[in-house]
């Protein structure tokens, strides 16, 4: 697995752990990317059944139920008031590629998930980091090597909190014990390390004061089978490639559409996410 250049403890360390867990919850729900992408594709208003003939792996009544909470979440919008109208990016919606590439370039250079969709990869990407506290806990870590009693300390959370945390971010590849002792300090691991394009670009994405930038290049999708991964996808990996493994109407590119003029993210978007969605 490559090793990326460690980033800076300031990348990491000086983004605001609530705001960038506010920002990942809301296009943390599952098929979220897929939605977005599909719709930034096609680079027109759509109506539900639309969107689900271009993701029929997924289920149309699904589609209608993300495309309303990525709605009230500010991610999309309809295009009228009447019943029925076509649903286009807002946006908010609209300025999500520079994060999606760096979820993607994360993802590619620090996991081995072998073949999967471009939008798979963020959304696995996305389930890693989206979890309460888990931002906290890597920004304790990136200072260096900590001891259990300590990290609960630093990251203020409490005993069982602390050991949950930690033992899912083990096994989603994120941190590790510095040796087999009882007791041995916790460390990132080199997936872990590499978070500071990641967070800064959520941060970006999420804070109303900071000009946007020019989407990334569009987001490749490879084959939706995935092979032999040593990091797994999340627990519902399995059920998702072999939904898509079924579709043969998985999109070959997303993001392909014209860039568009990046807008600045209004100051209530983090506002709107719900505390434990998509955790």
């Amino acid at each position: 697995m490559p090793t990326l250049k460690h980033p800076s403890a300031r990348s990491i360390g000086s983004v605001d752990a609530q705001r960038v867990e506010d920002a990942l919850a809301l296009i943390a729900p599952k098929w979220t990317t897929w939605t977005a992408q599909t719709l930034a594709q096609q680079g027109h208003p759509m109506r539900v059944r639309e969107v689900a003939a271009r993701l029929p792996f997924i289920g149309e009544q699904l589609v209608g139920k993300r495309l309303a909470q990525m709605q009230a979440d500010g991610l999309v919008v309809r295009t009228g008031s009447r019943f029925g109208a076509p649903y286009q990016l807002s946006e908010v919606g609209e300025s999500l590629p520079p994060v999606h590439r760096a979820l993607s370039d994360w993802s590619q250079s620090t996991l081995s998930l072998g073949k999967v969709a471009g939008a798979e990869r963020v959304e696995d990407a996305v389930r890693r980091l989206s979890r309460r506290h888990t931002t906290s806990v890597i920004q304790v870590l990136d200072t260096g090597p900590t001891r259990f009693v300590d990290l609960a300390d630093e990251a203020g959370l409490d005993t069982n909190a602390t050991w949950y945390r930690l033992h899912q971010m083990q096994r989603d590849g994120l941190v590790v014990q510095t040796d087999s002792r009882f007791g041995a300090p916790y460390t990132l691991t080199d997936a872990g390390r590499a978070l500071g394009p990641v967070y800064e670009a959520v941060s970006h994405w999420s804070n109303p004061a900071v000009a946007r930038r020019g989407p990334s290049a569009p987001v490749p999708v490879a084959t939706a089978a995935r092979s032999h991964a040593s990091v797994p996808l999340g627990s519902d990996g399995g059920r998702t490639a072999a939904a898509l493994r079924r579709s043969a109407a998985v999109p070959s590119d997303l993001f392909s559409h014209a860039p568009q003029p990046q807008p600045r993210v209004p100051a209530a978007v983090t506002a709107q996410s719900a505390q434990g969605r998509g955790r």
